[in-house]
């Protein structure tokens, strides 16, 4: 099914009025620098109008969006891979741990610690965890990913381990 351009403009508006600000955050969970983080958020948008040319409402709108959004910053991450523009986990979790004992205390240093892991999670698991931070249910992430829910909710259970567990190495560390 093609959709007319009017249609496809239509989507694309409902669709940037409704999950702009969750697209951001996601954005913001897999760039850190906020030039390159502006560039991927124009990269997700101009993706999501390009897509709606396509959709053919075999799923909901807002899995639609998930999945381009998420494929798009997967390839965006690639991308960066490719040309050596990304650290290391191990990286980021030094410069992470070495910013200061009180400062990791405040809410917000902590919050911007634990974006740091995500985005140094693999695509996959990056996607499955920002899905469920902005409440979606297993199938709707199961979908939006291309696994099982069953599998969805053990990545979940896993991932989440791990964030603790490297979230609590690095204060440990951070002397």
């Amino acid at each position: 099914m093609v959709v007319h351009k009017s249609n496809q403009d239509d989507l694309y508006q409902e669709a940037a009025a409704t999950y702009g600000a969750a697209l951001d955050r996601l954005a913001r969970a897999y760039e850190a620098e906020p030039e390159s983080r502006r560039d991927l958020v124009q990269d997700i948008h101009v993706a999501l109008w390009r897509s709606f040319e396509r959709f053919d409402a075999r799923c909901s709108i807002r899995t639609w969006v998930y999945r381009v959004a998420h494929n798009t910053a997967a390839s965006y991450v690639l991308r960066r891979r490719r040309t050596g523009t990304l650290v290391s986990l191990e990286e980021v979790e030094a410069t992470a741990a070495g910013s200061g004992g009180e400062a990791a205390a405040d809410r917000s240093q902590a919050l911007e610690r634990l974006l740091t892991l995500i985005q140094g999670l693999k695509p996959l698991d990056r996607q499955v965890i920002l899905s469920y931070l902005e409440g979606m249910d297993a199938v709707s992430i199961g979908e939006i990913a291309g696994i099982s829910p069953g599998n969805v909710a053990t990545k979940i259970h896993r991932i989440k381990n791990i964030l603790i567990s490297r979230f609590h190495e690095g204060g440990r560390h951070g002397e």
